[in-house]
């Protein structure tokens, strides 16, 4: 059986104490054995990167670009490897996979760019004869502990940027689905990245909580549910580091009377059932505004999720795949029980969905519930599956609520052809990503991606910007080169907001 190791610089490759499985969500068999890493494994990495870190921060950063430059071409020459072995350990279908590479890809060139972003700041005569400017620093060492939904994406929107900026990187993916994170390694390195400044190990909890209390780590990103996320957050900056750790959410689409309800449903189709609903942008919520709009969409939303195909990974003609891993199917369909139990309508129901010639896959058919209200617990909670809720909303004010009082705020969208509603909307709303016709509202790589509430726990937000002022720290510097000789008294030191 195939055996999945770390990426660590000088550690020879032995026999682990534990290991987890690795699934074929297809077949439902399992496909490898992921090694799970020690204390002296992270120790090792840790070691490596402290011994490379200072000369790769030392590199000027137009060479440190040009790494770049070549990870994404090679990234590219073997997207078509990449995606297939992500898929095949993930579930989602090759265009999706190749969509979470491309995304991550994004972040890879705004990288390209960061010799003009630690430009720094300079002020001349700030007082007399004197100047201000400051220069942003790398941390020094950065660790990412990423999800299973997207295994190239996340990684690289945390490892881009901490290693564009001067870092060392160890990366801790999901033990789910942990091939393309050491692949991705693998390419850095023939990139051109020194030794030791990206390195992956694998584990499970026992791994993250080794990351958060090492010493000679001084930051940590996360994406995860929201419990491990808070988690994270607190024992991470107990232990003195810099944190941002992204949760949870239960994203809501509001579509309000004079929507194109066409395309509305299109948008549905893909931002509810895409991935099979295995991402934290999904729109799992749906909020007609009137009775109309709502009965108007239902009608529309059931030929159409009728129409859906679900297929293997390699389908070319499938909308989505099998959800990761048996237990994760379970805990999908106990949502669905639980919508019943409550008292939701169950207009479309995906469990018992099997596949012909792969009935041990991880599949579910794709879900509708109607007449679901705010004070259902699968309302409340993140079901991050393919099902569909339609919570009906009296008028605009009642819709701007529901997102508004969730209890996660990470994305949101309106449909609407009303530039003063949507306006409206997107000031008042209290959600971190606000999409206006656009279902999936994720920032483009040179803006920030960050929700708010219990979607994000820390004051920093993914790449972008708020991605470089987290991976570095500023150093101001006040200089003056006096003009007249020593100790003539000519050029008195004067503070320079009292000159």
């Amino acid at each position: 059986m195939r055996i999945i190791d770390h990426h660590i610089m000088g550690l020879a490759s032995g026999t682990a104490a534990r290991t987890g499985e690795v699934f074929d969500p297809n077949t439902g068999a399992v496909q490898a054995q992921v090694k799970f890493g020690t204390q002296a494994d992270l120790d090792a990495a840790v070691a490596a990167a402290q011994k490379a870190q200072p000369g790769w921060a030392a590199t000027n950063p137009q060479r440190r670009a040009r790494v770049m430059f070549n990870f994404k071409a090679l990234v590219e020459a073997h997207i078509d490897e990449l995606a297939h072995l992500l898929s095949s350990e993930h579930g989602k279908v090759i265009a999706d996979s190749k969509g979470d590479i491309q995304r991550g890809l994004e972040v890879i060139e705004f990288c390209c760019g960061i010799p003009h972003v630690l430009k720094g700041e300079f002020t001349q005569g700030a007082g007399p004869g004197i100047d201000v400017y400051s220069m942003r620093q790398p941390l020094g060492i950065g660790a990412g502990i990423t999800p299973f939904n997207f295994p190239a994406m996340i990684p690289l929107w945390m490892s881009g940027v901490a290693i564009a900026t001067g870092n060392a990187f160890i990366l801790k993916p999901s033990e789910r689905d942990p091939s393309v994170p050491v692949r991705l390694a693998e390419l850095f390195r023939e990139a051109g990245l020194p030794e030791g400044i990206l390195q992956v190990v694998h584990g499970d909890k026992d791994m993250v909580d080794a990351i958060l209390d090492h010493p000679a780590i001084s930051a940590v990103s996360f994406v995860g549910s929201s419990d491990i996320a808070h988690y994270v957050y607190r024992r991470g900056v107990a232990a003195g580091k810099r944190v941002q750790a992204m949760g949870g959410a239960k994203n809501h689409g509001i579509v309000m009377p004079d929507a194109d309800l066409d395309q509305v449903v299109a948008d549905l189709s893909g931002a509810a059932f895409g991935s099979a609903g295995e991402r934290c942008m999904a729109l799992p919520v749906v909020v007609p505004v009137g009775e109309k709009t709502a009965v108007a969409l239902r009608e529309k939303l059931i030929p159409a999720i009728a129409a859906l195909r679900v297929g293997v990974s390699t389908d070319a003609e499938a909308h989505y795949g099998p959800v990761v891993n048996a237990a994760h199917r379970t805990r999908i369909e106990n949502w669905i029980q639980t919508g019943v139990d409550e008292g939701a309508e169950l207009v479309v129901d995906g469990r018992g969905f099997a596949l012909q010639g792969h009935e041990k896959g991880f599949f579910i058919g794709p879900t509708l519930f109607d007449h679901v209200t705010p004070d259902m617990s699968a309302y409340k909670e993140e079901i991050f599956g393919p099902v569909l809720q339609i919570v009906r909303a009296d008028d605009f004010e009642h819709a701007l609520r529901l997102p508004s009082e969730h209890q996660y705020g990470n994305g949101v969208a309106i449909f609407t052809r009303n530039g003063h509603a949507a306006r409206e909307f997107a000031a008042r709303v209290n959600v971190g990503m606000v999409g206006i016709n656009v279902p999936i509202p994720v920032p483009v790589a040179y803006h920030t991606f960050g929700g708010w509430k219990r979607s994000a726990f820390g004051d920093t937000n993914q790449h972008g910007m708020e991605g470089v002022k987290f991976w570095t720290k500023v150093k101001t510097v006040t200089q003056r080169w006096p003009d007249g000789g020593v100790g003539d008294g000519a050029n008195a030191f004067v503070i320079p907001t009292m000159g």
